[in-house]
C-alpha cells in the first residue's frame, strides 16, 4: 500500500525561539495555552533529556510502521518524529534500531501514540522518546500511511512544523506562529513562580499563588 508524502520537510522557526523553550516547563507552557493542548496518556521512556523541536508528522495504520521507515529517510536536525499510531498498544512501532536511525539522522526525538519495544535501550539513552505503551510484539510493514499531515496524538492535534516540547511531565505542542509571544508569557510566569517559592522559603508567602 502507498505512503502519501504531503511534504518532504517542515518549516523551522528561528533557532533562538526553539532554544528559548528548552528551559520552559511543559506545565507552564500548558498554563499559557489555556491549559488545553497537550497529549494525554503518553510517558517518557528515555533517561531524561528535554525534547524540543518541530513536528515531522507520520500517520500509520495501527500496528504498522512502514510510514515511519519512509519518514526516517526524510527527517533531519530539529525534527521531532510525531507518530499517530491510533493509540494501538498491541504491536511496537519503534525499537532500538529505529531509535539509532533517528539519532543518526540528527532528529530530536520521538512522540508516538502507540507502543515501542527494546525499552532498555531507550532507558539507557538521553534520546527523547514518549510513547503510550511497551510490548515485545513487532509491527507489520505493509502501509498505508501519510507523512507531514495533521495528526492526533493523545487527543491533541499536531500539525507539521508545530513546536513540540517534552519533559518529565509530558508533551505539549503549539503553532510556531505565536511562539515568540508565548515564550515571553512563559518566562514571565516562571519568574513569578520563582518569586513565590522564594517567598515561601523566607516565610513571607501571602497566598498569591492561589489567585494566579
Amino acid at each position: 500500500m502507498t505512503i502519501t508524502i504531503a511534504a518532504n520537510s517542515v518549516p523551522k522557526p528561528p533557532a533562538g525561539i526553539i532554544e528559548g523553550f528548552r528551559g520552559a516547563p511543559t506545565s507552564v507552557i500548558s498554563d499559557n495555552l489555556a491549559r488545553l493542548p497537550g497529549a494525554v496518556g503518553l510517558k517518557p521512556y528515555h533517561r531524561g533529556a528535554k525534547l524540543v523541536g518541530t513536528a515531522f508528522t507520520v500517520r500509520t495504520r495501527p500496528g504498522d510502521n512502514l510510514a515511519i521507515h519512509r519518514a526516517l529517510e526524510l527527517v533531519g536536525p530539529g525534527d521531532v518524529i510525531v507518530v499517530d499510531g491510533g493509540g494501538d498498544e498491541t504491536r511496537a512501532l519503534v525499537g532500538e534500531i529505529m531509535k539509532n536511525i533517528a539519532q543518526w539522522r540528527k532528529a530530536e526525538g520521538y512522540v508516538i501514540d502507540g507502543a515501542i519495544r527494546d525499552v532498555a535501550a531507550f532507558a539507557a539513552d538521553d534520546f527523547p522518546c514518549y510513547a503510550r505503551a511497551v510490548i515485545h510484539r513487532g509491527p507489520y510493514k505493509n502501509g498505508p500511511g501519510e507523512i507531514n499531515v495533521p495528526v492526533t496524538i493523545g487527543g491533541s492535534v499536531i500539525s507539521p512544523g508545530d513546536i513540540v516540547v517534552g519533559d518529565e511531565d509530558g508533551v505539549v505542542s503549539f503553532p510556531a506562529a505565536g511562539a515568540a509571544a508565548l515564550l515571553e508569557a512563559v518566562r514571565a510566569q516562571v519568574a513569578r513562580e520563582e518569586e513565590t517559592l522564594k517567598a515561601i522559603r523566607e516565610g513571607r508567602y501571602q497566598g498569591s499563588y492561589g489567585k494566579s
